[in-house]
């Protein structure tokens, strides 16, 4: 058997190759894809060549081992049914609609532990926004919101866009969101942020502001906002807009001993930082995170099936099928990253189809 797979060949150059299939081994499954979701962070800056070619994909994923030396296929959200099974895995398991962590192809075969098996009740559309629900849900958790706080988010590509989400239903006092696309910003309203503004419009902190609160008790100060104070700044900030530059305003944005959560891929982009006297006097704390591990201090807790468990639940309750904008048959994946690297104002989630 033979499939069209996506391969990244150079520069902005991407292929659709036919490729040899297998037959699955004992514990392999056959998949016959339905639809992947184009990751518009990690595969542009792959498409656009801006990615170190010696490091590995991805340590942790079997199907993503390889680095990113061309030509090289990736992808990590395909959403297919199971047409056959290994000797020694259940038969049941054919006709199973399930999300694998594989790159764009329209049949693979793939580990029985390496995929999940998709709820009745989400469409692979839907499924197909596993992988970076779970990076949002790694990304609140490494940042930790707490009642009271205000937070600041740079970047409403998809996984800023979930992160809002995530972020909206936790007891912030203020939740403002930063990108360049009015399309984004609408959706970021629409997905819980209390504003959100243009990079070059006003000052983000100047735009943070107590949630409506009941009326005050006798006696108490009137408002929740100190007229002719300074802007408060932020206590947690995210960096997700994928430009470095981006990472200094975010510093710039958060207050004392705030923290600045950075989970942007900058590829083989730099940022250059003003570390000036009020961060190196501000205890400010600039955070990594990836969903490929677990933060150390939640590892004796947590677990990948307990984060992965975590995503679809609250994957169920996202309106996801409101961020896509386009889908594509995967002959035509080249159209796709043009788009998304062309026309980042019309596109949100760009989708494979097949």
């Amino acid at each position: 058997m033979s499939a069209q797979s996506v391969y990244f060949t150079g520069p902005r150059e991407v292929d659709v190759r036919e490729t040899a299939v297998p037959d699955p081994g004992p514990n392999e499954l056959e998949v016959t894809a339905t639809v992947s979701a184009i990751s518009s962070g990690t595969e542009l800056l792959l498409y656009r060549g801006e990615m170190n070619p010696e490091i590995a994909a991805d340590e942790t994923l079997e199907a993503l081992s390889g680095s990113f030396s061309y030509p090289f296929p990736y992808g990590y959200a395909v959403v297919g049914t199971v047409t056959a099974v290994g000797a020694d895995v259940d038969p049941a398991w054919r006709g199973e609609t399930v999300l694998a962590f594989h790159p764009h192809a329209s049949e693979f075969v793939v580990g029985v532990d390496e995929v999940s098996v998709v709820p009745a009740d989400v469409s692979p559309a839907a499924a197909a926004f596993l992988p970076n629900v779970e990076t949002a849900v790694n990304l609140v958790l490494d940042g930790g919101p707490r009642i009271g706080e205000r937070a600041v988010v740079f970047g409403q590509g998809v996984v800023g866009l979930l992160t809002t989400a995530l972020l909206a239903e936790t007891p912030l006092s203020s939740l403002v969101t930063v990108d360049c696309y009015e399309e984004r910003r609408r959706l970021s309203a629409a997905f819980g942020a209390d504003r959100s503004l243009e990079p070059d419009g006003p000052d983000p902190t100047a735009a943070l502001h107590e949630r409506p609160t009941a009326p005050d008790r006798p006696g108490s100060p009137s408002g929740r906002t100190e007229q002719g104070q300074p802007p408060r700044r932020a206590d947690l900030t995210y960096e997700l807009s994928g430009d470095p530059a981006a990472l200094d305003a975010a510093v710039d944005a958060t207050g004392y001993g705030g923290r600045v959560v950075v989970g942007s891929w900058y590829g083989t982009k730099t940022a250059e930082l003003s570390l000036d006297g009020r961060f190196h006097r501000s205890r400010i704390r600039l955070l990594s995170s990836q969903v490929s591990t677990i933060a150390p201090e939640r590892r004796g807790r947590w677990t990948v099936a307990r984060r992965l468990a975590t995503a679809w639940r609250r994957l169920e309750g996202l309106e996801t099928d409101r961020l896509v904008t386009h889908r594509v048959p995967i002959t035509d994946a080249p159209k796709a990253y043009e788009l998304l690297d062309e026309r980042p104002d019309e596109t949100v989630q760009v989708l494979l189809t097949y």
